[in-house]
């Protein structure tokens, strides 16, 4: 059998090294690389504390990239919480095969493909309930059996914390540009997504920034922000393990009611100071 490198052995999924696994793990990683060999990009959004918004900065990221003309994805692999499908207004969409292949729900609006273990349930509220090995499998089957097909992005976003979702899609996807953390203004918050940031670096996975969401509140009427929380957590932990700050997303209010009516903030409010925000992390993105 053929020997592994030691940086190879941390990613084996059977969490051991290569031989526990007898080298299942990179035929895997070998097909789902040939799988998305038509993605130019592959970004990861990920938080250490869940109620970051974090769901939420996956779906505008990819509805932003979208507004740039790109061809974007947009994979859910937070299994028990989908929320992607009602934030795009996808709910009840049917998924279906094409040869051995499942096609992603289109959302014309924006020409977004996304998919989601939402939409393989009979019902809303239904729950998942599933162990790391099954969850680890769907992940590989999202990646590597969805015909993705030519994207110039693709978003993944992930469940809060270090658990088995977000450590399968980063052994997965030794080919991905990287992770988004997402933080909101709180010490509490940022001591809980510097976890994330320690599990991506033992992973060797690449961190592109950190984004401080819910930092001030964008007034509706006038604009304005005003800060109602403390401020500067998510550039401070940035700046303390020397990683790009990427920007600030004040909170309005017009965010929660697009994301209950299925509709991305930033396709509808162009103009606000969060879409703005979303902009300027878009451009350090592909800059």
């Amino acid at each position: 059998m053929t020997e592994h490198s030691e940086s190879e052995a941390q990613r084996c999924p059977s969490g051991g090294d290569c031989g526990s696994c007898g080298g299942k793990c990179h035929d895997e990683t070998r097909q789902i690389h040939e799988n998305l060999k038509g993605v130019s990009h592959i970004y990861l959004v990920m938080s250490g504390k869940g109620g970051v918004g974090k769901s939420t900065v996956s779906a505008n990221l990819a509805a932003s990239l979208c507004l740039r003309g790109l061809r974007v994805g947009l994979l859910d692999v937070d299994f028990h919480g989908p929320s992607i499908p009602k934030m795009l207004g996808l709910e009840g969409a049917q998924l279906y095969a094409e040869g051995e292949k499942l096609v992603p729900v289109e959302m014309g609006s924006l020409n977004l493909k996304v998919m989601s273990i939402g939409f393989t349930l009979s019902q809303a509220d239904q729950a998942v309930i599933w162990r790391g090995a099954m969850k680890h499998g769907i992940i590989r089957q999202l990646l590597g059996d969805v015909l993705w097909g030519d994207l110039d992005a693709l978003v993944i976003d992930t469940p809060p914390g270090t658990g088995d979702e977000c450590l399968s899609t980063c052994q997965l996807l030794p080919q991905a540009d990287g992770a988004v953390l997402v933080t909101t203004p709180q010490q509490v918050s940022a001591s809980d997504v510097s976890k994330s940031l320690d599990f991506l670096r033992q992973l060797s996975m690449p961190i592109l920034g950190v984004v401080e969401n819910m930092s001030g509140f964008a007034c509706p009427h006038c604009g304005e922000v005003t800060e109602i929380f403390s401020r500067g957590a998510g550039e401070e932990l940035a700046r303390k393990y020397g990683i790009p700050f990427l920007g600030r997303l004040p909170l309005d209010p017009q965010i929660c009611a697009g994301g209950d009516a299925g509709e991305p903030f930033v396709e509808r409010y162009a103009s606000s100071a969060t879409a703005k925000g979303f902009e300027g992390i878009v451009d350090k993105l592909l800059g």
